[in-house]
């Protein structure tokens, strides 16, 4: 007789995990999207409790050379450059690569090499690396997909963050657009599609600053607002304003956004 089917192995995460992207009020971003930000983003998170606390997780033992997936300006790449010989950063924005190159020249570092790829394109060309990191950039339509791509890069170790809840925006900024917003999938369809692998992946939780929507003004503040949620109509534009004159920027924020890390052993490319 064989094995009876568990309600677990009848679920299907990586399909569910489509589909709430499918509905999710936060939708991806294009390479230009992120092109625009890569110069602020550059001066902004190169120092954070999080890019050290992401680095101390690492474990380097054996290692000696780093992908990292989403590299963005290149924040982890440059935290960890001195430990391991030789980086390579991978992005889909040629802005951010712009960056990381710019930073390399700077700091004098020559062991980062750029990779201009996203999620979507064929990886057969990029290289393996003993460990493999994408940190905050799972932004991708087919989980499933992306992660057989970071375990099959890698050597010995693979770390990824996602966003805890699904969701970066408080209750207090929906409820003035009396919007109904639908997240992103939670940080546990990861874990689940990971064990429909074979996978048995670690689960640990990290901090942030919470300084997503920290603006100087009204018009910066509707403008970060608009990058999450997409296309504001003028009438919700006035509701945040005046949201934010009156009470936004008196209030206290909590200080920290919860980030999962997720990380595994490769024993056997699947």
């Amino acid at each position: 007789m064989g094995l009876i089917q568990t309600n677990l192995d009848k679920l299907d995460f990586a399909n569910l995990y489509k589909k709430q992207m499918e509905v999710s009020t936060f939708k991806g971003k294009s390479s230009q999207d992120w092109d625009k930000r890569a110069n602020s983003m550059n001066q902004n998170v190169h120092k954070s409790v999080y890019t050290k606390t992401f680095i101390d997780k690492i474990d380097t033992n054996n290692a000696s050379s780093l992908l990292d997936v989403g590299c963005g300006p290149g924040t982890i790449s440059f935290a960890i450059a001195s430990k391991l010989s030789k980086i390579y950063a991978l992005d889909y924005s040629e802005g951010m690569l712009g960056c990381v190159k710019d930073n390399c020249e700077k700091k004098g570092i020559d062991n980062i090499t750029t990779i201009h790829k996203s999620w979507d394109d064929n990886w057969d060309a990029v290289p393996k690396a003993d460990i493999v990191v994408a940190s905050r950039s799972m932004e991708v339509k087919d989980i499933k997909d992306a992660l057989i791509k970071l375990n099959s890069k890698a050597n010995k170790r693979v770390y990824l963050t996602t966003k805890v809840g699904g969701s970066f925006i408080d209750s207090d900024i929906l409820n003035q657009l009396e919007r109904e917003v639908f997240p992103r999938p939670d940080y546990i369809y990861l874990v689940n599609v990971l064990h429909s692998m074979g996978i048995f992946a670690k689960v640990d939780f990290i901090l942030s600053e919470n300084t997503k929507f920290e603006s100087s003004s009204d018009e910066e503040f509707v403008e970060k607002i608009s990058w999450s949620l997409g296309e504001l109509s003028n009438e919700e534009k006035e509701l945040l304003k005046n949201y934010f004159n009156s009470s936004y920027k008196y209030k206290k924020i909590p200080d920290y956004l919860t980030w999962a890390l997720i990380s595994w052993e490769v024993e056997e490319n699947v």
